[in-house]
Formats: structure tokens, sequence, C-alpha cells
């Protein structure tokens, strides 16, 4: 008895484990803002680098939806926005479903079976989930979706567990309830459920009900990876491919291509072949393609629940908002005299008009690819290539000038880990 006891200790714990690691990745976009960044990539950061290692593996730490561009296209744009609706719905629903549970067991109510719990025997796990797809929407990185795979069959075999001891302790009451209620989502129609037994995972239906959610919830991110590859303008000239942050300036991508390849800048090989990404000077998140100065490394900022309040509940203006404006805004200051006087450029003008900015940056990273052949477009974001940041052109895109070059470090502003390419 003491052994099967032990057994199913085990077992929860082997289970919340593997919750845990998802939990530890899904939360990876907050820690990466905060001033814990350090801590945390000096445990995992050699995770991400060994699976990066191999090409069988390499596709885990790549993007599926895009996370530094804009979405450019309708259908990417409602995925994200649902992204930020699950999060707030699947975080709201669980503090609910936490406060009657405890509730109850406060006031000896027996059975949870009132408020949601009327129509859903396991909320709480329901509720874990939904905010599980929303968080891979909004860090979409592969392994978020590859550890999200494992929560859901987790939560299946601990809902499993708790009902087999919920009917030991209370019998043929729980039983009715099992019958009339839907286990993760409401029933259509009564519940023909029986009494909950353990389940076996390791009979053929089991296994292949599980590899088929594995299958569908990774499957998914590829789609949604063909999705936004699909969806990306790119400009090529020569050995540069142009990538813009706001889609937008597409227009523009020809115009600027033009100028950089006239501009003599010394830091590009022609023998070399890049990728170029098109923003605004003081866009936000660029510390994520290069080192370009301190105010773009996000977690140096201090202002990190600001910072992931701003990504959750605005979609799309915390892209477009820079970091000035975004400290303005929360020290309610006037965020276009702050954008001037910390203009990246150096320029003050009190006459320039920061939302119609007639200067962009373009940070140039050399693609390595395995084949050593040029390519360029799409090719240039696939999973068996390597990006290494080179430099930035600022450029005055009124008189198609250069005003400024810069070479950056080989490494991001978050060093060596793994960041987003779109």
């Amino acid at each position: 008895m003491q052994m099967t006891n032990f057994g199913e200790w085990g077992k929860r714990i082997a289970a919340r484990g593997g919750i845990i690691v998802f939990f530890i990745m899904a939360f990876e976009v907050m820690i990466m803002i905060s001033p814990f960044a350090l801590f945390f990539y000096s445990v995992f950061n050699p995770v991400f680098h060994w699976l990066d290692a191999y090409p069988a593996t390499r596709w885990l730490t790549h993007f599926f939806l895009p996370h530094m561009v804009l979405p450019p296209t309708l259908p990417l744009k409602i995925i994200r926005v649902s992204g930020s609706v699950l999060f707030i719905v699947g975080c709201a629903t669980f503090l609910i479903c936490a406060s009657q549970v405890y509730l109850g067991k406060l006031f000896k109510w027996g059975i949870a079976s009132r408020g949601i719990y009327r129509f859903v025997r396991h909320p709480q796990y329901s509720s874990l989930g939904i905010w599980g797809v929303g968080m891979a929407i909004l860090w979409p990185r592969f392994i978020v979706l590859v550890t999200l795979s494992i929560m859901f069959m987790l939560y299946y075999f601990l809902a499993k567990d708790e009902e087999r001891r919920m009917a030991a302790q209370y019998g043929d009451s729980y039983r009715e309830y099992v019958r009339n209620t839907g286990m993760f989502f409401p029933s259509i129609g009564r519940n023909k459920s029986n009494m909950p037994v353990p389940i076996n995972p390791f009979k053929p239906k089991h296994i292949f009900v599980l590899l088929t959610v594995v299958a569908v919830v990774i499957g998914s991110g590829f789609v949604c990876r063909s999705l936004t590859l699909n969806s990306l303008r790119l400009e090529s000239k020569e050995n540069v491919t142009l990538i813009s942050i706001m889609p937008e300036d597409n227009i523009k991508e020809a115009a600027i291509l033009k100028t950089i390849q006239n501009g003599d800048v010394e830091f590009l090989n022609k023998h070399k072949d890049y990728l170029g990404y098109e923003m605004p000077v003081d866009y936000i998140m660029q510390g994520m393609i290069a080192n370009t100065g301190d105010e773009h490394r996000l977690y140096k900022q201090h202002h990190t629940v600001a910072l992931i309040t701003d990504w959750v509940l605005h979609p799309f203006e915390h892209l477009r908002r820079s970091s000035s404006a975004q400290m303005a805004r929360m020290r309610n200051m006037d965020p276009a005299v702050a954008r001037r006087h910390h203009c990246p450029l150096g320029i003050i003008n009190q006459n320039m008009d920061c939302d119609n900015c007639e200067y962009r940056r373009v940070i140039l990273v050399e693609v390595d690819s395995p084949s050593h052949r040029h390519i360029s477009g799409k090719k240039l974001l696939a999973f068996n290539t390597r990006r290494i940041p080179v430099g930035f052109v600022d450029i005055d895109i009124k008189s198609g000038k250069i005003i400024d070059r810069k070479r950056v470090e080989s490494k991001t502003a978050w060093n060596g880990v793994p960041t987003p390419a779109i």
C-alpha cells in the first residue's frame, strides 16, 4: 500500500514537473524584459544553444508567427489579437475557479459543482489550456508549442487521477456529477461517462490520441509559419534582402535598397548575403536584432510590468511606440517632446514630426547558409541558416542619403540568446 501511494505521488510530481517546464518556456518573454533576464539565461541559454546546434532540433528555437514585425495581413492580425484575448480570458477564468475551490474548502461545500463547475468538471485545467494557447501566440517559439502539447496530455491524466480519487471519496454523488458534466468543456446533451478509472497511457488507442494531440498542436505552428513567410513582403537586390517592420514602409524598400547598394557601406561584403530590417530609428525592439544601444536592452529599463501590459493590451501599438515615448507615457510626459529629446540620431528639432519621421534605420545581418550558395527572400529565414548582426545604416528617405552607419558586435542585445527573426 505504501509503495502504491509513493507511486501515485511520483506520478503527480512528474506530471506537474512537465507542466512547470511549459510555464518556464512560455514566461521567457516576460522574464527576458525583466531585470532577472541574465539569471534566467545563465541557466536556460545553454539549453537553447544545444537545441540550436543540431539540424534535428534547431527548429525548436525558431518562431512560427511574427513577433518583431507588425502583422502584415488580416489573418495574422486576427491571430495576434486572439492571443491577447485568450491570455486574458484564461487568466481571469482560472482566478475565478481557484477562488471558488478555495472558498469551497474554507466553507466545506463538498464537491465543487457550483458556478463554472456546474458546466465543466475541470475548468481550471481548461482555463490554463486557454491561457497556454494565448501565450503560445504571444511568444510563438516552437519549443513553447511542444511543451504546450505535453501540458495538454498531462492535464488529461491529472484530471483522470483526480476524478478517480473524488469518486472514491464522494461515491455516487460524484459519479452522477461526472455523468452530467463535461470534462474540459460543457457537454452537449447528457454525458455517458461511467465511473472514472485510471488511464493507461501505453495502450495503443491512448498512444494514438496522445500523438494526435502533439501532431495537431505542433502542426498548427508549421501552418502558421508558412502563412507568416508567405505574407511577408521581401524586396531583394543583388545580395541584400529587405524586410519592413512596419507594413506601410514596404513602398520605400526599393529606394532604400538602392541607397544601401550605392552607399559604399564598408561592413557589407559582396560575396555574402544579408537580411536588412527596415524600421523607425527608435523602434523599441531593435535590440532583438542587434545591439544598437542600451535603450533597446529592455531588461535594463526596469519597467517590466508596464511593458508586459502594453504588449498584451496593445497588440500593434506596442510595436509602433518608441522606447522614449513608452517611458514618457508611463511618466505622464509629452511623448513628442520625449521622443525628440531622445532621438537616436541626435537631432533636436522642435518642428520635427516624429509620427511622420523622414528617417529610417536598416539593421543588417549576415546570413550564413550551409550550402554556401547565394540565397535571398524567404530562404534567408530558413531553419538551417544563421543570422549574424553586422551593422546598421540610418537613411534620410526624403533625400535618399545615408546620414550614419555603424558596425555592431556579432550578437544581439541579449548576447547569444536565440531571438525572433520575424
